[in-house]
């Protein structure tokens, strides 16, 4: 057969771009899927990377550098290359149980050594198959202003419902510095493709964003033909997919946890088990605070927003170390609704200039319940068939709380002022 000389440039154009494909096609295997970023106890100076891949890879690695706007085909004006700088951090890989025929591999590394307060790039991969180059932001040593967004439980409707969630919060706070779940993000922890549609809502966000999680009374469901609701421990799948802080308690490890981020100690529990246990270590843990703010999350009220429901057990442990401590700020989720106290002190609302702790839950799926009457008294505001976002900045004397629907409108707008007379860090009233 005769090819044309016009003929060939393109036969041979679409030859390579046949191989090209079928290289692509032969590492899929490789490529990284579910990437993310979760915050470590230090975090100025680490970071932890998690992500997926199909069986039989090997090598996995992650690459990092101080973040710079020039690529590989660049050189610096004196001739050097602006990626000689470049680490490498070798991962620990797990092998996962999808619940499915295919197996698939778990890869995570704490990256160290990081600079406070700069600007990183990364990518995942094994040599040969990467990601895309991401970026993170390490926490600044000083008590600086910051930006984080709280979410409450998605669980449902991940990919048609929650994706909007996540886009609409990243799109009114694009410098926050994490993200803070609530807990339940799959209804069903023990379907792989759940967490798939979690990680496709979610998107490239979490690589960039880093995310801290409470574990929910969702995570510890098991499938044994019906729902089996079990305090054993949260399903493998949870661990599957998050590297979070080890400091908590015996038993617990990565879902009861603490961290130190620019003036705040932010402590979150877990709302399914051991909560004597948990609450002397939070009588330690808020003891030794030296942040000037303490803010607690756990994924079940202390009081109800979710009509019929309650939890006065959560009270009567957890109370007297919140007021012991002056904690400001609660966040809860569990209850697919919304509901924010007054200022609260021993479960009475307090006067202006008084320490109190304010307490909100807060919904980020389309799964809705009607309100609880019970505590309405102490709620300033409550209300439900919303899905929300919000967004809280802490400043040295101030933090300043806005909730808002999925569609940009306010719905809610709180702001907390220290008053150092009242408090002193580390000091019970």
């Amino acid at each position: 057969m005769i090819i044309e000389k016009k003929i060939l440039p393109v036969f041979l154009a679409l030859i390579l771009g046949l191989s090209a494909f079928q290289l692509m096609a032969a590492d899929d295997n490789a490529v990284p899927v579910r990437m993310i970023l979760n915050l470590t106890v230090n975090p100025a100076r680490e970071i932890a990377v998690t992500w997926r891949t199909g069986p039989g890879v090997e090598n996995a690695r992650v690459e990092y550098m101080q973040a710079t706007s020039k690529s590989y085909r660049s050189i610096n004006a004196d001739g050097t290359d602006p990626y000689k700088t470049v680490k490498t951090a070798e991962a620990k890989t797990e092998s996962i149980n999808t619940g499915k025929s295919t197996s698939a591999l778990r890869h995570s590394v704490i990256l160290g050594d990081l600079e406070p307060d700069t600007l990183y790039q990364y990518r995942a991969g094994n040599g040969k198959t990467w990601s895309e180059w991401c970026h993170f932001k390490t926490a600044c040593l000083a008590d600086n202003p910051f930006t984080f967004i709280f979410l409450g439980d998605p669980q449902n409707d991940l990919k048609s419902y929650c994706s909007r969630v996540f886009r609409a919060a990243y799109s009114a706070a694009p410098d926050a510095r994490f993200m803070l779940l609530a807990g339940d993000l799959v209804s069903l922890p023990w379907l792989d493709d759940w967490w798939g549609e979690f990680f496709y809502a979610a998107g490239w966000m979490v690589r960039h964003v880093p995310v801290l999680a409470l574990v929910g009374n969702h995570a510890y469901y098991r499938d044994n033909g019906m729902w089996r609701y079990t305090t054993d421990k949260p399903h493998p799948l949870w661990y599957a997919h998050l590297t979070l802080p080890r400091n908590g308690p015996k038993g617990l490890v990565e879902t009861a946890y603490y961290i130190d981020y620019q003036g705040v100690r932010l402590v979150m529990l877990n709302g399914n088990e051991k909560l004597e246990e948990q609450a002397l270590w939070l009588d330690t843990v808020l003891a030794a605070n030296k942040n000037r703010w303490t803010i607690l999350a756990i994924h079940h009220p202390l009081y109800s927003s979710g009509k019929d429901r309650d939890n006065p057990r959560l009270r009567a442990i957890l109370l007297p170390v919140i007021d012991k401590y002056s904690v400001d700020l609660v966040l809860q989720g569990h209850d697919h609704s919304y509901g924010r106290t007054f200022k609260l002190r021993n479960g009475t609302v307090v006067k202006d200039g008084q320490s109190g702790t304010v307490f909100v839950s807060s919904v980020s799926g389309p799964k809705f319940y009607e309100v609880n009457e019970k505590h309405r008294h102490l709620m300033k505001k409550l209300g439900t068939d919303a899905q929300l976002f919000q967004v809280i900045t802490v400043e040295k004397n101030c933090l300043i709380f806005e909730a808002r629907t999925v569609t940009g409108e306010r719905y809610d707008y709180f702001e907390l002022k220290k008053n150092e007379k009242l408090r002193h860090p580390g000091v019970p009233l």
